[in-house]
């Protein structure tokens, strides 16, 4: 179940959503909110628990503010970058690319013979 609990700002009027756990227990029911272990409350009725949990988020974070705040991320290279072209000058870089291939078609042949 989500409940709504509202706040007042210094402009406008904000609400924040929370999830509620509401277990059915011997004697009654128990309400927590999912993520905050001590807000937890227990009443004889379900309606009861979820109304005194409501009352209870109400007084705790009556001089709470959320706050979102963002960093920036620390920009990397990539680990690879740093090898990327530095054959593009050696003479026998096409030679290693044939090979490469050669062998490809050569296990791909193999591949086609075993299937």
């Amino acid at each position: 179940m989500t409940s709504n609990l509202l706040k007042n700002t210094e402009d406008s009027l904000s609400k924040v959503s929370y999830s509620v756990l509401v277990e059915a227990k011997e004697g009654g029911y128990q309400a927590t909110v999912w993520g905050l272990p001590d807000c937890q409350v227990f009443s004889a009725t379900r309606e009861e628990a979820l109304k005194n949990l409501h009352e209870l988020v109400n007084s705790r974070f009556q001089n709470l503010e959320i706050v979102t705040q963002e960093i920036a991320a620390a920009k990397s290279e990539h680990p690879w970058m740093k090898f990327a072209g530095m054959y593009k000058d050696n003479p026998l870089f096409e030679d290693v690319l044939s090979n490469i291939e050669a062998y490809r078609c050569e296990v791909d042949t193999e591949i086609d013979i075993e299937d």
